[in-house]
């Protein structure tokens, strides 16, 4: 049976972790700010709990933001000029136009009321305040809420200063601790005998939060009392006689430095270690990046089993996927600790060289029956990548950078990251190097996702480019497939014969060489249904599909289900065509292929066209303009964008009338990305009531 698909709330926040505590006053001031200031900004100093704030407002405000409410992770983020991906990223714009990115994402968030959670700008702060000024400006119906130790600094900014938790023995800081204390020990619970003891350890963490949740496991190890008594020793060491209190950042750091003493000395190493990660981690990578000297790699498992319980490290996902990461605060500790062991050098490089490793990798087993499984994996790894990247180009050898950037062809290309490789591999050229492989394929991966097919006289022109350099260097290397597809749309075919009577090798060899090999194909389908070839491009596809189907590869075979599907139209066979549309529209977005899955999404338009469902092809016109803007391609949306768009529209028009094909589209275009891509692969549709 059909799955029925309605419009439904839009976003990617993260479950809560756990129960949030108190802070009634401040969720109801933030609610009351977005209801009347564009951005809101949460200020205060680290551990005040800014971030969890946020969080849980922006769960409360799910309902007032029709366009979504999406969550920027920015504490990872080191490189400023890429705070325009991050947004781009985390709202699902995949990477994959030649348009600015700011311009593409303005276009993309300008469809409904939504609000955009900028969690840690202030490592970024100049940045931050130049993108959120634009798109304010730009995209009406935004809101932004933002957390920073800093303001912004933007016209119209509204600040609310977060405070530590109030400390009375009935308020929130004394709730938070006896909260996370039962979490940490079951028989814990707060009594009128232990009330005064607990308040007294909330009074000497003046309200922190970050600092009472680590206080909080302390009473595995410590009853109450013992707990208070290991407090005052260690501010006391803090304390100078003309300074009764100490500052707050000095509070969580005591906190956080007792959580360190208590550890073992190979805890306390891991801890320092591990804090060279960016976005997470999982157990293979600690194991290659934090292993040496005491530290056996057999040992790094059960040692983050005890971090867990010290909520040193957080565990996150399920047991096929588990993931560790650490608090800003916690890690910033562990890095310092680092630095002080003369270690930080040495761990940053085995960082970058397993990133470089599992990127290799990657790319070796991408056309095959684990390309899935790459997808998801790189793109968890994402922060790590970025981090392996810049390393590389600190790296005194170009070959380094070079090598990286261009290995992750399938990273940048397929999975939607188009503009962000495309910004490294530029970095990386502009190095000098003597042109060896490494140089080569770091152009042809530039070539590779600097095209789309929205551009076609930036294709011929960059891959005229490319044809001039590799002869220029003799190497055996091919012109990019999409100059071909530039040609026939000129309808100068007989120049495109003489481009592909072969198919030559990409350079690198392995995956890039097959994958080519693959791509040239599917551009062969691709001029042949240009022509009206429709059963040779029936059987070209075929063959491509088969070649996939012998390396279990799924991202360019769901390209062959698509030729085979746009051929069977052309044969006049709907059912066909709709069968083998929806397998390549199901394939493009369990990847993250957004373009590949808009243009899919187009040829379904025609095929329930053709099958006689006016109404559900209007809807799927609707779905089609929605995944152009996922894309980042919002032009391709619009129906005077080509011929098709407009022969559809006006069919359709016909067929329904102006007022039930205008309804339909908008049905279609007001879901959510995912509740479209459902209701093109089958779902039953049900309007909301």
């Amino acid at each position: 049976m059909a799955a029925s698909v309605r419009k439904g709330r839009t976003g990617d926040l993260p479950a809560e972790a756990n129960a949030f505590v108190g802070r009634k006053g401040e969720l109801a001031a933030v609610s009351g700010l977005l209801d009347t200031n564009r951005l809101v900004t949460l200020t205060g100093p680290g551990g005040v709990g800014k971030s969890r704030l946020a969080l849980r407002a922006a769960h409360l405000a799910l309902e007032d933001f029709p366009g979504g409410v999406w969550l920027v992770e920015l504490s990872e983020l080191q490189d400023p000029s890429l705070l325009t991906n991050a947004v781009a990223q985390a709202t699902r714009l995949a990477e994959q136009t030649l348009l600015p990115l700011l311009e593409a994402l303005c276009e993309h968030l300008a469809r409904a009321p939504l609000l955009l959670v900028l969690d840690t700008c202030e490592h970024v702060l100049d940045e931050c305040a130049r993108v959120v000024q634009e798109l304010l400006a730009r995209v009406p119906e935004l809101h932004v809420l933002a957390t920073s130790r800093q303001p912004l600094g933007v016209p119209g900014e509204h600040l609310l200063a977060v405070a530590p938790l109030p400390l009375g023995e009935r308020d929130d800081a004394v709730a938070l601790f006896a909260t996370r204390a039962a979490a940490a020990v079951p028989s814990f619970a707060l009594t009128d005998a232990n009330r005064a003891g607990v308040a007294a350890v909330c009074a000497r963490l003046d309200g922190i939060p970050l600092a009472l949740e680590l206080a909080a496991v302390r009473l595995r190890g410590f009853p109450l009392d013992r707990l208070l008594e290991g407090l005052d020793s260690r501010f006391e060491l803090l304390v100078s006689p003309a300074r009764p209190r100490l500052a707050r950042h000095q509070t969580l750091r005591t906190a956080i430095g007792w959580s360190h003493e208590l550890c073992t000395p190979l805890e306390r190493l891991l801890w320092a270690r591990l804090s060279v990660f960016a976005g997470g981690w999982d157990v293979e990578a600690a194991e290659f990046v934090c292993h040496g000297g005491p530290l056996d790699a057999e040992e790094i498992l059960a040692l983050l089993a005890s971090l867990t319980e010290k909520s040193i490290v957080t565990r996150e996902g399920d047991s096929a996927a588990v993931r560790y990461r650490m608090l800003d605060t916690v890690r910033s500790f562990g890095a310092e600790w680092l630095g002080g062991l003369g270690e930080g050098e040495a761990v940053r490089r085995r960082h970058r060289d397993y990133f470089r490793w599992i990127s290799r990798q990657g790319e070796a087993e991408w056309l095959g029956p684990g390309q899935r499984m790459w997808a998801e994996r790189l793109t968890a790894e994402h922060a790590n990548l970025r981090l392996a990247m810049e390393e590389c180009l600190a790296a005194p050898e170009p070959e380094t950078a070079l090598e990286l950037a261009g290995i992750l062809w399938y990273f940048w290309f397929a999975c939607g990251f188009a503009e962000e490789g495309r910004g490294y591999l530029e970095r990386a050229l502009r190095r000098e190097s003597d042109g060896g492989p490494e140089h080569t394929l770091a152009i042809w991966t530039h070539r590779l996702v600097t095209v789309v097919p929205d551009d076609l006289d930036a294709a011929e022109s960059v891959s005229a480019a490319y044809v001039w350099l590799a002869e220029e260097r003799q190497l055996a290397v091919p012109a990019l497939p999409l100059t071909g597809a530039s040609l026939a749309v000129r309808g100068e075919s007989a120049r495109t014969a003489v481009l592909y009577g072969s198919a030559p090798q990409g350079p690198g060899g392995g995956g890039g060489a097959e994958f080519f090999q693959l791509l040239t194909l599917a551009v062969q389908a691709y001029l042949l249904a240009g022509q009206g070839a429709f059963e040779r491009c029936a059987t070209v596809a075929e063959r491509l599909r088969a070649d996939c189907a012998k390396r279990g590869e799924l991202w360019m075979r769901a390209w062959g289900d698509f030729f085979v599907s746009l051929s069977r139209i052309g044969l006049g066979h709907p059912e066909e065509a709709l069968r083998a549309g929806r397998e390549a529209l199901a394939a493009k977005w369990r990847v993250n292929d957004r373009l590949g899955a808009a243009a899919v999404a187009d040829l379904l338009v025609v095929a329930e066209a053709c099958r006689g469902e006016p109404e559900l092809a209007a809807r799927l016109l609707g779905v089609s303009r929605r995944l152009w803007y996922a894309a980042g391609l919002p032009r391709l949306g619009h129906s005077e964008t080509t011929i098709f768009r407009r022969e559809y529209a006006r069919r359709l028009r016909a067929d329904l009338g102006d007022t039930r094909f205008a309804q339909a589209v908008r049905e279609g275009h007001d879901l959510g990305p995912d509740a479209a891509v459902a209701l093109a692969l089958g779902g039953a549709w049900r309007a909301e009531p």
